[in-house]
């Protein structure tokens, strides 16, 4: 597999080829995925929620994402890294946009970063990519507006506010996105986004006319069976596998059966014998 650019993502929707992302956070993971050819790596800010126990994204600091991009960078060898940019780590200004985006390419090796929004962050995003800082938008459901949308809601259901997803998708292309994810919008919506741009669309919970899809690792290996989204498709039950796995290892430690002699280490007798 060759390293993946932003520019394949362009090349990627020219050629009708979809686009695969899945989110990251440790070095471990980071090369499992990366080894078995995932496009991009998003280090998500869905980490406040999947990694430290936060009940949503607006507790994740700038600290705690490039401790977790830092160490997703160095497990990636072929696949792009993305970096979330957290709550009012650009919302302030320009330049504090492109201080906190900058920390991410200098000190965490991240190839781009992600905003959420449209109209509301415009001049952030052309200032970070003036920067040469290169930038994937996000519309529809955005976490980090999830007060103001008084929960995790479909976005773009009416008229007005599918409009207004469609003129922020254009306009997010034409200030120099690479890429759009679209949240939670209807499938026929994002269809219709999709055809009007020429930077590919990533979907979560948009349905199968994006040029390419993203998902929560925990969500596909089955790790969180608290809450599974409408959007979400399980491709193993790891938290079966790793219950049953701690519950046996627990009962053999226990029990005595682990470790076995094979798991050991050996010296000589004769200088244990002298140790008595």
């Amino acid at each position: 597999m060759s390293k993946v650019t932003t520019m394949t993502f362009i090349e990627r929707k020219k050629n009708h080829e979809k686009i695969t992302i899945l989110t990251a956070y440790d070095y471990s993971m980071a090369k499992l995925l990366d080894e078995n050819g995932v496009d991009c790596l998003l280090v998500g800010d869905s980490l406040g929620m999947t990694m430290l126990g936060y009940e949503d994204t607006l507790a994740v600091t700038m600290d705690d994402m490039i401790h977790h991009t830092k160490a997703v960078k160095r497990g990636a060898k072929n696949a792009l890294v993305v970096a979330d940019m957290p709550f009012l780590s650009y919302h302030i200004s320009d330049e504090g946009a492109v201080i906190n985006a900058g920390r991410f390419i200098k000190e965490a090796g991240a190839h781009a970063v992600k905003l959420e929004g449209g109209y509301q962050v415009k001049s952030k995003i052309e200032a970070i990519i003036a920067a040469q800082i290169p930038v994937m938008g996000h519309l529809g459901l955005t976490p980090q507006s999830v007060n103001m949308f008084g929960g995790f809601k479909v976005q773009g259901k009416t008229e007005q506010q599918a409009r207004k997803l469609i003129d922020e998708a254009k306009m997010l292309e034409e200030i120099g996105c690479f890429a759009i994810v679209l949240e939670c919008v209807p499938e026929k919506l994002a269809r219709l986004v999709s055809e009007q741009l020429s930077i590919p669309t990533i979907g979560i919970g948009a349905g199968a006319g994006c040029d390419g899809q993203v998902l929560v690792i925990q969500d596909l290996l089955g790790m969180n069976k608290d809450f599974v989204p409408k959007f979400v498709k399980t491709y193993a039950d790891l938290s079966s596998v790793i219950g049953s796995a701690v519950k046996a290892y627990c009962e053999e430690v226990k029990t005595g059966a682990f470790p076995e002699e094979k798991h050991t280490f050996k010296i000589d007798d004769e200088i244990i014998n002298k140790l008595y």
